[in-house]
């Protein structure tokens, strides 16, 4: 009984900075546990009138105590976690960007050397492709030999049908056209992105496409070939 006594003053007590007494309409609207509940949590409940001339409760006003801790709370979830994803979603769409644009580059680059004549080293094919670098972040890498462009030209076995890396004494000749064709990328390193947070650049797996040569670009009617 003491127990209840002392909740009962701890309750009265509470509730002397607001009016339980609401007027009867006012407690049928909102009910006597909302009634309750709003002098529990410090609120108004004397009735207060909006332009309709409805009554409302109302609301509790945040201190600013506590407009500063949502303010904090905003800041560290900010820094912890929106921040973080922004930066982990930029680096993953440069990293595609650069996977896609680096696979199209050696088809693009394989393409060229199946319709043009060898080359001893494939300097045509090489001068080409870094003429036409795709428009991409770390596009120097691919212009200026950072990133190694390289092209193997192969012939067939009639016998076998094993490929062997092709060797002919001319270039541009109707004499000198291989089977096939290999376009590679190696030894890029993606850092572009990762230079801004201080970190190591990543190393990127080599791309190459490899096609069979379809004309070399030589008419062997005319005796010419494309360069």
């Amino acid at each position: 009984m003491a127990a209840l006594s002392g909740l009962a003053a701890g309750l009265r007590a509470r509730l002397s900075g607001c009016n339980p007494l609401l007027p009867g309409s006012l407690w049928r609207k909102f009910g006597r546990t909302a009634g309750l509940r709003a002098c529990l949590t410090g609120c108004n409940p004397l009735p207060n009138r909006d332009r309709a001339g409805a009554v409302t409760l109302q609301a509790p006003r945040r201190t600013s105590r506590e407009r500063g801790a949502v303010t904090v709370e905003y800041a560290l979830a900010y820094l912890g976690v929106i921040l973080p994803l922004t930066f982990a979603i930029i680096y993953t769409a440069e990293l595609l960007w650069i996977w896609h644009s680096a696979a199209d580059f050696t088809r693009a680059g394989a393409r060229y050397a199946a319709t043009h004549c060898w080359q001893a080293g494939g300097g045509n094919v090489l001068n080409y492709m870094r003429a036409n670098a795709p428009l991409m972040v770390d596009r120097q890498q691919f212009t200026d030999g950072t990133a190694e462009l390289a092209v193997t030209y192969y012939s067939k076995d009639p016998a076998t049908g094993t490929l062997t890396e092709f060797s002919c004494d001319g270039d541009c000749s109707t004499n000198c056209v291989p089977d096939a064709v290999t376009v590679a990328v190696r030894n890029y390193e993606f850092r572009y992105f990762v230079s801004y947070l201080g970190l190591p650049p990543v190393v990127m797996p080599n791309f190459q496409t490899s096609v069979p040569i379809e004309s070399a670009g030589c008419d062997p009617e005319q005796g010419t070939c494309l360069p």
